[in-house]
């Protein structure tokens, strides 16, 4: 017995010291790959399993047939089992409750002999031990919700271990790594967190409530406010859960619209507003901010013609702009699977009521499957922007290209829905689709609403809950601004509360509500508006 524990604890020391010089060496990934992904330590564990619920489950499917209605929508796929076994029988009876057939052991065994899995699932013998183990079905979703439970941890250690095995492989690259396991992970998430379903009690609770909580608005604005009186009084607000496209030409102003837009929620409602910006830099972002804020040409603050007097405006105008809860995100070719994890965190860290996104053509679909094409990849990307406005209850804005068919079109150019770019997936999903539209950009100075010049129309073309309008507001190119017709210009002169001093040190550390996630982004200037047909301002950017 004690050569038998010398021999043991000499060879036991001699795979340590082995494992230790094949980390020194750079082996270790190998031996990981060579051991199916397990590291050192994984060796000798049992998977996270519980064949005993496994086999009371199938027990009490077999005695109550009409257990399967209560654990189908849990148990969704054989791989919830962890015995082979028990993966056959539960296939079996998916297969019964599919065609309406009564579950028992009978028909069970039969359809087992079928599909010749019944010596897998270890015979009639086994199948009638199951019947055995529980007298009732009482337990049944408790006790599928525990095996649930057990496969999802061995989906994340399956996941991790691979995560693991490609981290050590330097010939991958990182952030493909990283993107992969954040779409695996939410993949997990997706498949076995469904929501369930809402009692009409429930539901009316809410309705109620919703209901009550408008009703005290004298506004009527039940929603996200926009600042843009006559556009709330159509849409009461962006409603939660809602996905907003708002779509246009080059050179409308789409920037400027949700940048207004942006700057009225947060400033004049303190409330969060997220901008995921893949067309500029968080840096011009502000400027343009800075620029409709102190109304100073932006042409001379990217060029620095400032006179001392409008460097005194700017502090005394941009005092609450400093501090609004904006964040800014100007991380290019975001994918969907990113920006659904940052909006869960600025959701969770700064409670942020509305999502902005510039724009929807330029996101990836973060998938790494080959063979599908640019149109299906926009549709997989506005059907995850509706999934995380109603996951976050917020409304979800994407701005969105138009195709070249508005210019090749005569009379007046108005966008209509099918000129919405790449997919026709944008106009199903979206709650409400919206075009900018300025008649002065094509040379029309009148129309049926008056004179054009300085005016942009926001078309609302879809409104699943509510009417569908053509709104008209004040555009200042030179301001990079959006505004209320009857409002503009009425508070030039009139200094802010919180006005900062000249010279203020803009530190990250003094400002509390604004987040600028900095990005490799060249510093460009994009010209997001060209209003040169005509005699006006030439457009700051």
């Amino acid at each position: 017995m004690t050569a038998f524990i010398t021999d043991y604890r000499f060879g036991f020391g001699y795979i340590c010291n082995m494992e230790k010089e094949d980390r020194k060496e750079g082996k270790f990934a190998v031996s990981r790959s060579n051991r199916g992904g397990k590291s050192p330590m994984d060796l000798g564990r049992i998977p996270p399993q519980a064949t005993d619920l496994e086999q009371a489950v199938l027990g009490a499917m077999m005695i109550d047939g009409t257990a399967m209605n209560n654990v189908i929508d849990i148990l969704r796929t054989k791989e919830a089992f962890y015995d082979p076994k028990h993966q056959a029988i539960f296939e079996a009876m998916a297969e019964l409750y599919n065609t309406t057939t009564p579950i028992d052991l009978l028909t069970v065994t039969e359809q087992l002999r079928k599909l010749g899995s019944l010596e897998l699932a270890g015979g009639a013998y086994y199948l009638s031990t199951l019947t055995n183990k529980v007298a009732s079905a009482a337990h049944v979703e408790h006790h599928s919700r525990i095996i649930i439970e057990k496969y999802i941890q061995r989906e994340i250690i399956g996941i991790s271990s691979e995560i693991l095995k490609e981290a050590y492989d330097e010939t991958k690259d990182v952030f493909s790594v990283l993107s992969k396991a954040e779409e695996d992970l939410f993949a997990i998430a997706q498949n076995n967190m469904k929501k369930s379903y809402d009692t009409m009690q429930t539901a009316m609770k809410g309705a109620i409530e919703e209901i009550e909580s408008a009703r005290g608005n004298k506004d009527g604005v039940s929603g996200i406010p926009t600042g843009f009186k006559a556009l709330d009084r159509v849409t009461s607000g962006w409603q939660r859960s809602d996905m907003i496209v708002i779509a246009a030409r080059p050179a409308m102003g789409k920037t400027a619209f949700v940048l207004s837009m942006a700057r009225n929620t947060a400033v004049d409602y303190n409330m969060g507003v997220a901008i995921f910006s893949l067309e500029m830099s968080s840096v011009q972002l502000v400027k343009r901010l800075i620029s409709s804020e102190a109304q100073i040409d932006a042409e001379k603050l990217r060029k620095g013609n400032i006179e001392d007097h409008e460097f005194q405006m700017i502090h005394s105008k941009i005092g609450r702009l400093s501090k609004a809860p904006i964040f800014i995100d100007d991380t290019p070719g975001i994918s969907i699977f990113e920006l659904r994890a940052k909006c869960r965190r600025m959701k969770q860290k700064h409670n942020i009521e509305v999502v902005i996104i510039d724009y929807l053509q330029l996101m990836t679909a973060g998938t790494n499957k080959g063979g599908g094409n640019r149109e299906q990849e926009i549709s997989q990307i506005s059907r995850s922007i509706k999934e995380i406005a109603k996951e976050l209850n917020i409304p979800v804005i994407a701005l969105s290209q138009l195709s070249r068919s508005v210019e090749q079109r005569g009379g007046d150019k108005r966008p209509i829905l099918s000129d919405l770019r790449e997919s026709g997936a944008i106009e199903q999903d979206a709650d409400i689709v919206s075009f900018i539209y300025r008649a002065e950009y094509y040379g029309l100075l009148e129309d049926e609403q008056g004179p054009t010049q300085g005016m942009g129309d926001i078309i609302i073309a879809k409104h699943r809950n509510g009417s569908t309008d053509t709104v008209r507001l004040k555009f200042v190119g030179k301001f990079a601004k959006f505004d209320n017709v009857e409002s503009f210009g009425m508070d030039d002169d009139i200094p802010q509360p919180g006005a900062l001093p000249v010279g203020h040190d803009f530190d990250t550390t003094e400002v509390e509500n604004r987040m600028v996630i900095s990005s490799r982004m060249d510093d460009i200037d994009d010209d997001d508006f060209d209003i040169s047909h005509n005699d006006v301002d030439d457009a700051p950017f």
